[in-house]
């Protein structure tokens, strides 16, 4: 179902309910699709199985033993003089 905006904000605890029962409930401004309002039980599956932020920044690229080696080996000091 769509919802115009004024009519989600003002039957908002309708609009929960649709969505809870109903499935995915559409709000519109001007017209023009804009939100989706998904019950947590739809959220919960849409959401299933794939990673977080977090899971793909730890995921990150492997080191090889040579990029290792690399880090480990380099110089401490700053690449170039600076004074302050």
């Amino acid at each position: 179902m769509e919802w115009q905006l004024q009519d989600a904000k003002n039957q908002f605890s309708k609009l929960v309910q649709k969505a809870r029962l109903e499935g995915p409930q559409v709000v519109t401004v001007r017209g023009e699709r804009t939100a989706v309002v998904l019950s947590a039980t739809d959220y919960d599956t849409l959401r299933a199985g794939r990673p977080t932020l977090v899971d793909d920044l730890l995921a990150g690229p492997t080191w090889d033993d040579e990029f290792i080696e690399a880090i480990g080996t380099r110089t401490k000091a700053p690449s170039r003089d600076v004074d302050f």
